[in-house]
């Protein structure tokens, strides 16, 4: 909380006048962050084409995310921070996320565009290296967040083609 406060310019027991504890504190921030990439999704057309769909929710998930390095990493790696309660709640909607590119995969299968043994895994696996660009892209670098979302589409494209 000291830092925080630093970061923000007040006395550490300021912070107590927004927040009740950090509990409180790091909860709002991951549900926050899940919240408007649901909302984010939301807005999203869905195509009924599976390999379009797929392609879609690639790019959304890299330029959603690319955006907010600070709120990924904390919606990511704090998970072991929160209280039982409100773990279940963050993997709720975590778990509404994930769903949603399941889905996805599970209509490829079955229109005989994608195959895979496991949507679940594939699907997880999937996040997690789509949600890995954060750790290493920068603007600045040799390659755009285009550039970037077309060669991670190739590889998921590869990943589940018949």
């Amino acid at each position: 909380m000291r830092q925080i406060a630093s970061e923000v310019g007040v006395q550490a027991g300021a912070l107590y006048n927004y927040t009740p504890d950090k509990q409180t504190l790091l909860f709002d921030l991951m549900k926050e962050h899940l919240d408007q990439l649901l909302d984010a999704r939301k807005d999203q057309p869905i195509p009924d084409d599976a390999m379009q769909a797929l392609e879609q929710f690639t790019r959304f998930h890299i330029r959603f995310h690319a955006a907010r390095p600070e709120a990924v990493f904390i919606a990511y790696m704090e998970l072991r921070n929160l209280s039982p309660e409100n773990f279940a709640v963050i993997e709720g909607l975590r778990h509404t996320y994930e769903t949603q590119l399941e889905d996805i995969l599970r209509q490829g299968i079955a229109d005989g565009s994608f195959a895979m043994p496991d949507p679940k895994i594939t699907s997880l696996a999937m996040i997690a290296m789509l949600t890995g660009v954060n750790t290493w892209f920068s603007d600045a670098g040799r390659l755009s967040l285009p550039e970037v979302e077309t060669i991670y589409w190739t590889m998921v494209r590869k990943s589940v083609a018949v």
